[in-house]
């Protein structure tokens, strides 16, 4: 039997939407696998592997673009130097803070031992290498603690919910990500605002005292494509990366909102309906970089969002459904992949407890999409600026709404490409397509 709260929003009229592409400024990296060989060929620091060394590289629980080939490659190259390698997933908390949750995750990006050539050695146990001044425990992954060197693998971009001149990168991987639940707790127990601070501290603490050899970092285009590989020697590493953190800050992709020569997207939005969220697209399943509803009132919104619907949940993120909390409205199929161990071990770490929240839940894209235009304060809901996106991390195609497009059309980098449609579902679901491949 419907329920009444539907019967109050299936009447709403759904605007005509047409499909646009952004064009952004982009460099890419073609071949993955000799990018990684040229990058440590050219790196002193990575003669500091010697033969017979056993090796820990670390994978975290990010949708890296080329994720499984860039492992894939350092593995080879470690071993081409003569060292033992294996590879150990290092995501804090992510994962259900289990070493089976954390394995897992691995798979669903595509990283198995089949796959990379080597051993997968996971474990929550970890090792006290310091003290912080202030009292923290200072925690490393017990097998990287105990190989003969680590390999520090990670992407280099802006954080979601901090700002810092170290953010979400090799130091943090250092720090928390191989600091596993009780290294990440620790470095968050002073609140999320503290985190780039304590985060810095603690990597420098592990530089000095863990066996780091090198760190590898990659920079992403606007497309969430492979742009860079930087081999940064552990000496200076925190300060060397500094600036391929403002490379990643330029180069992030935006909603057509606002001036284009702006630093971000700006200015009001009636609907923004994001199709999947998901730890693949960011780490708070659904950027806030992009959407600006962050968790901190510190971080400052130059977007303003008036409704927000999430429809699904990626599969690769095993459940992890942060980041649904930041949607005003969200799909029964999301509720149910929402799994509460992974989401409230992340929340519970973090100290972040607003991303376990679950928002009003509609049966169906259709109701959930009718209940954020309904609610949205337009003066007048048959002209609705309304926006949809595959998720946050890929926003070269968007679908907009009919009556945006009139100033999309006049907007530079960006190409209205498919005529005006009425929104089409399939048993409730959305179902007008994405070109091929997003």
């Amino acid at each position: 039997m419907k329920p009444n709260y539907v019967k109050l929003v299936e009447n709403t009229p759904l605007p005509r939407i047409a499909l646009c592409r952004q064009t952004f400024a982009a460099s890419r990296i073609e071949d993955p696998t000799a990018a990684v060989k040229e990058a440590m060929a050219a790196a002193a620091c990575t003669n500091k592997i010697k033969p017979g060394m056993s090796i820990a590289i670390t994978a975290g629980s990010r949708g890296i673009a080329c994720f499984p080939e860039l492992v894939t490659a350092i593995v080879a190259e470690v071993r081409a130097r003569g060292g033992e390698p294996f590879v150990v997933p290092a995501m804090g908390s992510h994962g259900g803070a289990t070493a089976e949750g954390q394995a897992a995750m691995l798979t669903k990006l595509g990283v198995t031992e089949d796959v990379i050539g080597c051993p997968i050695r996971s474990s929550m146990k970890t090792d006290r290498v310091g003290v912080l001044d202030n009292g923290m425990s200072v925690e490393i992954d017990s097998y990287a603690n105990a190989a003969d060197g680590i390999i520090l693998f990670n992407r280099i971009k802006p954080h979601t919910s901090f700002r810092a001149p170290n953010e979400s990168g090799l130091a943090k991987m250092l720090s928390i990500g191989l600091g596993k639940q009780s290294g990440a707790e620790q470095c968050h127990s002073r609140g999320i605002d503290n985190v780039g601070i304590y985060s810095a501290l603690m990597a420098q603490v592990k530089l000095e005292q863990c066996k780091v050899l090198f760190g590898i970092g990659t920079v992403e285009n606007a497309y969430d494509e492979l742009a860079r590989i930087a081999v940064l020697d552990s000496v200076g590493m925190i300060e060397a990366e500094q600036p391929y953190l403002r490379e990643a800050m330029a180069n992030m992709p935006r909603l057509p909102v606002g001036p284009v020569d702006a630093p971000t997207a700006s200015g009001p939005l009636d609907v923004l309906v994001v199709d999947e969220i998901g730890k693949e697209f960011s780490g708070t399943g659904m950027d806030p970089n992009i959407t600006h509803r962050f968790s901190s009132p510190k971080m400052k919104a130059h977007l303003q969002i008036s409704r927000l619907a999430a429809l699904g949940l990626s599969p690769r993120s095993n459940g992890n459904g942060n980041g649904a909390a930041r949607a005003d409205v969200i799909t029964e199929r999301l509720e149910t992949a929402f799994d509460r161990e992974a989401v409230y071990a992340n929340a519970l770490t973090s100290q972040v407890l607003v991303q376990a929240k679950i928002p009003m839940v509609m049966p169906c894209d259709r109701t959930a999409i009718q209940t954020v235009i309904k609610t949205c304060g337009a003066e007048d809901i048959t002209q609705v600026r309304l926006l949809r996106v595959p998720n946050t991390l890929q926003l070269e195609y968007v679908y907009a709404s009919e009556a945006m497009l009139p100033e999309l059309m006049e907007r530079p980098g960006l190409e209205v490409i498919g005529d005006p449609e009425e929104m089409r579902f399939d048993n409730g679901r959305l179902t007008n397509p994405w070109p091929e491949g997003h």
